[in-house]
C-alpha cells in the first residue's frame, strides 16, 4: 500500500477536523496491536549532547550508571516479558555506538534471547558501521532500533556531537543487511507542525517496518527541561494520523511518554492510528502496567499478536 508523502497534502490533512484526519488514518490499520518491552542493558555516561536525554554526560541528571548488565539478567528479563503477552524483547544501551569491548557480549545476548520461545529479538545500541550491523544479522537479530528523532532541518536543535546523516546510514545498513527496522521519533521538542510533517516524509523514505512514537517528557537538567508545552494532546493525535497516512505498511508504536495522554486519547490512537505498545517501564521514565494495557485493548475489541 502507497502512503500520501506530498508535503502540502499531509499538511491539508494535517488540519482537518481531528474526527475526519482520525478516520482517514483508521482506513490503514489492522484490528491487532503489537506488544514489545526492552531491558536497559547499560545506563549513562553517554558522550552525546542530545538536549532531552537523561543519560548525556554533559547534563547533571543524577541518574544511576551502570555497565553492561549480564546474560542471564537479559534472559531471565526475556522470559519474564512474556507474561505480559510480549512477542519482541530488545537489549537497549546508551552511547552514540556499540563498546567494542562489549559487542561479543551484546550478540550472545541476541542468542539468548532467540532462543526464547515466542519471542523476537531487537536491539538498540546505537549508531553502526558496516562491519557491526554484518556481525548482528549473523547472530541472528531480528530487529534493530534507531530513531531519526526529529526532522532532518530541526536536527542540529536537538544534538551537535553526531548528524543525522549518521543516523540514516545506520537505518541503510540494517536494512543491507536484512533486519527489520525500527525508526521513529520523540515528539514535543519544539519542533513546528511543518516539521512534523517532514518527519513523517522522511520516515516513508526510509520505509521503517516499525514507528515507535515518544512524546518528550522533560527531564530536570537537561536543556530541554521545561519543554512540558510545546505539543499537546490533540497535536499529538493529529500527528499520529498523518505519520500512518505516510507511513501505510509501518506498525506505529507508542512508546516513552504516552502517559502524556489521557486513557480517552491512547485509546482514540489505538482505534485509528497506533498498531504497537512498548509495555512496562522505559529507560529512564515510567510507564504503564502491562496488566491494564491488556485491558484497554480488550475494551477497545483488538486481538494482541
Amino acid at each position: 500500500m502507497k502512503g500520501i508523502t506530498n508535503t502540502a497534502e499531509l499538511l491539508n490533512l494535517y488540519n482537518l477536523e481531528l474526527d475526519k484526519l482520525l478516520e482517514i488514518s483508521s482506513k490503514y490499520i489492522k484490528n491487532t496491536v503489537e506488544f514489545c518491552s526492552l531491558i536497559n542493558a547499560r545506563n549513562g555516561k553517554c558522550s552525546q549532547n542530545c538536549k532531552y536525554c537523561a543519560q548525556s554526560s554533559h547534563y547533571n541528571t543524577e541518574i544511576e550508571s551502570f555497565p553492561l548488565v549480564e546474560t542471564q539478567k537479559v534472559r531471565e528479563c526475556a522470559i519474564d516479558a512474556l507474561k505480559n503477552k510480549v512477542s519482541r524483547f530488545a537489549i537497549v544501551t546508551s552511547g552514540k555506538t556499540p563498546d567494542e569491548s562489549d559487542f561479543d557480549k551484546m550478540l550472545e545476548m541476541i542468542g539468548e534471547i532467540n532462543k526464547v520461545d515466542g519471542l523476537s529479538s531487537c536491539a538498540s545500541i546505537g549508531i553502526l558501521n558496516e562491519e557491526q550491523a554484518k556481525r548482528l544479522a549473523e547472530a541472528g537479530l531480528k530487529r534493530f532500533h534507531h530513531n531519526i528523532n526529529t526532522a532532518p532541518s530541526y536536527y542540529p536543535s536537538i544534538c551537535t556531537t553526531h548528524t543525522i546523516e549518521e543516523r540514516i546510514n545506520t537505518c541503510k545498513l540494517v536494512k543491507k543487511y536484512g533486519m527489520e527496522l525500527c525508526c521513529g521519533v520523540i515528539l514535543g521538542m519544539g519542533e513546528t507542525i511543518e516539521q512534523r510533517i517532514e518527519m513523517a516524509v522522511t520516515l516513508a523514505e526510509i520505509e521503517p517496518d516499525s514507528i515507535p512514537i515518544n512524546i518528550l517528557m522533560p527531564i530536570p537538567n537537561t536543556p530541554f527541561e521545561s519543554y512540558i508545552d510545546k505539543i499537546d494532546e490533540e497535536n499529538v493525535l493529529r500527528t499520529l494520523a498523518v505519520f500512518k497516512i505516510a507511513n501505510p505498511n509501518s506498525v506505529l508504536r507508542f512508546c516513552g511518554g504516552r502517559m502524556r495522554l489521557s486513557l480517552e486519547n491512547q485509546k482514540k490512537a489505538l482505534k485509528t492510528c497506533v498498531e504497537g505498545l512498548m509495555v512496562g517501564n522505559y529507560l529512564t521514565t515510567l510507564g504503564r502496567n502491562p496488566e491494564e494495557d491488556i485491558v484497554t485493548i480488550k475494551e477497545i475489541g483488538k486481538e494482541i499478536i
